[in-house]
């Protein structure tokens, strides 16, 4: 039929991968160490360890937690681990550092899990735009993964991508 809209992109080749889908759902959760801490700053260790026995624990069950200090007091990594040891039987993934960090550490996990077969010898468009926190080094990571079994790699979106390698 003549004038008829073809859409080339759906009938394409060319396979998108999209971080999105590698996102796990769940809460996400950061634990300010310096609520224990006398004054915010001294970590006293008798208090410290009364105080982690009596918190509420089970308020992190099933999620994703980031462990760290407001304040610019030093914490010896002993107390992160004690913390740690509460959390570990409960939580689904713990970090110390902050909420990027925490998006960071769980996407390396979940890249590393991907089966990418799919995707082999074929031209590959990593999405861009996405409405969920993914860190710029997951983007680093599936590229890195990709290169070696895609023939080609594209950043972006099918309308308007960025060539990034081909073999």
């Amino acid at each position: 039929m003549e004038g008829e809209i073809i859409n080339r992109v759906a009938n394409s080749v060319l396979k998108t991968f999209d971080l999105e889908e590698y996102y796990p759902k769940g809460v996400r959760k950061g634990i300010d160490i310096s609520q224990w801490l006398e004054s915010g700053f001294l970590l006293r260790e008798k208090p410290f360890r009364e105080s982690l026995k009596e918190h509420d624990w089970d308020a992190h069950k099933d999620t994703f937690v980031y462990l760290f200090c407001s304040t610019d007091a030093i914490v010896p990594a002993w107390a992160y681990m004690l913390i740690t040891t509460y959390l570990s039987p409960i939580a689904r993934k713990i970090v110390v550092g902050d909420a990027i960090q925490l998006e960071t550490a769980i996407f390396q996990e979940e890249l590393e899990k991907a089966d990418l077969e799919a995707y082999r010898d074929k031209p590959v468009i990593i999405k861009g735009c996405s409405k969920l926190p993914v860190p710029p080094s997951a983007y680093i990571w599936i590229l890195q993964k990709l290169q070696g079994v895609a023939s080609k790699l594209l950043y972006g979106e099918a309308c308007s991508s960025v060539p990034l390698y081909k073999r």
